[in-house]
């Protein structure tokens, strides 16, 4: 293995020798020497003290920690993947609604497949809101220049646009009730997003597809920064940017 410059250069930074180093974080000399030397990796618990005592990243000083850390957390987050949104099965759906107790949140275009599957779908949710539950739904603005992109993306021309109508006119009844906060984006999305407490399913995008034909992910939270929360960030972000339906840009 080659040596690990990085510790190295940090050591001289800091102005701590290896020894002094070694003593701060409780062990042997010869072990941080090989850590240097070898560019051997320590026990994540170690290299977090160590990172500390240099005030470096810990990322930075042994980059396989963190990866390692990271497929870990993703890999137990992931409950299950579909190649495809129509071969997921449409109870996977229901349930992350109906169990939802805190949160509910959808990040689409339209999806219109969750009313046409589920003419109750909005008493679901209005439902979920009288109960205390927080419900936001965010739609594609259908008058956006991103909305017809995305249509000449897809090929299907103003298909797209007449989806975020109906979607629309599906969710607006929505908005008198109280609890239920219906907002129009006009962002790019790379996923839709559907939230029911701490799980999540994904529906990625691909370019030149509909939705329906592309991959689906159903995710779980269990861990600070994971995958959950990466795309439940990029939920609060676009909802930061959205408006009111009928609200002026």
């Amino acid at each position: 293995m080659p040596p690990n410059e990085r510790l190295r250069s940090a050591l001289l930074t800091a102005g701590i020798s290896v020894r002094q180093l070694a003593e701060e974080i409780g062990v042997d000399p010869k072990t941080v020497e090989r850590w240097v030397s070898t560019g051997r990796t320590p026990h994540p618990g170690i290299a977090h003290r160590a990172a500390a005592v240099l005030r470096e990243d810990l990322a930075h000083l042994w980059p396989a920690i963190e990866q390692g850390r990271r497929r870990s957390r993703g890999s137990g987050e992931l409950v299950t993947a579909y190649p495809t949104r129509s071969s997921a099965p449409l109870d996977m759906w229901r349930t992350l609604f109906e169990r939802a107790e805190q949160r509910i949140g959808i990040l689409v275009y339209a999806a219109n497949f969750l009313h046409e599957s589920w003419p109750d779908f909005n008493d679901l949710l209005a439902t979920k809101a009288r109960q205390g539950c927080r419900v936001r739904v965010l739609l594609g603005d259908a008058d956006s220049p991103i909305i017809r992109g995305r249509g000449a993306e897809e090929r299907f021309g103003h298909g797209i646009e007449s989806r975020c109508r109906v979607a629309l006119m599906h969710y607006r009844p929505l908005a008198m009730s109280s609890g239920v906060e219906l907002r129009v984006h006009a962002t790019t999305l790379y996923n839709s997003l559907f939230v029911g407490d701490d799980h999540m399913i994904v529906n990625a995008h691909v370019y030149g597809m509909n939705a329906y034909g592309a991959p689906v992910y159903h995710l779980r939270r269990m861990y600070d920064e994971g995958l959950f929360d990466v795309y439940a960030a990029s939920f609060e972000a676009v909802w930061e940017q959205s408006r009111l339906p009928g609200e002026d840009e």
